[in-house]
């Protein structure tokens, strides 16, 4: 499938589906972090969720979207489908998506960005200490991610794309604002 294709879709569906649903989260104490399953083939949604830590610290939004997609009777098989995080996932959710078979994710914000631009530095501390990594390789013989922020100079309008990335970025400060400040006040235990 065409690079322009993919990329608008899975913007689409962080705008369209994901934000609602996270901005929901945030007003009730949850963090910034949303996904989305869609199918390979034709990138139909299956399924959208956002982080709902506070019901339980392994709720993170790429997990609860997995817990949310196999309670889906008729799902696809994880295998015809494509991942979307919009955040670089954590050591958790990374394992949580390998273990539940999807082969490749996208995601919008990387780990830098959510250590400094949501003020959440857990995932690259957790990294570093527990993992003794930087980073985990996005091409592994588990899946294989794509950084949507990476695609952006190849496609047809980058100009156009960087514009809709601020609109969304805008959106997640909007929202990680509202949640910073409120953390203090949740019984998350990273906060």
């Amino acid at each position: 499938m065409e690079a322009d294709v993919i990329f608008n879709r899975m913007l689409d569906v962080i705008e369209r589906d994901v934000v609602p649903l996270t901005r929901k989260g945030v007003e009730e104490g949850h963090k910034v972090f949303g996904a989305a399953i869609l199918k390979k083939d034709d990138l139909s949604l299956v399924v959208a969720g956002t982080n709902h830590e506070l019901e339980c610290p392994l709720w993170h939004g790429e997990v609860y979207t997995i817990k949310k997609f196999y309670e889906i009777s008729d799902r696809p098989d994880p295998q015809d489908c494509v991942f979307l995080s919009t955040h670089e996932p954590c050591s958790m959710c990374l394992s949580a998506i390998a273990w539940a078979g999807f082969p490749e994710f996208y995601f919008l914000f990387s780990y830098d960005d959510t250590k400094d631009a949501f003020s959440i530095p857990h995932d690259i501390k957790m990294l570093k200490e527990v993992f003794k990594c930087d980073a985990p390789t996005r091409k592994n013989s588990f899946y294989q991610a794509h950084p949507l922020m990476e695609m952006v100079p190849d496609l047809d309008d980058p100009d156009d794309a960087k514009e809709r990335i601020s609109r969304i970025q805008r959106e997640y400060d909007s929202m990680s604002s509202v949640y910073q400040s409120r953390k203090d006040t949740n019984s998350i235990p990273l906060k």
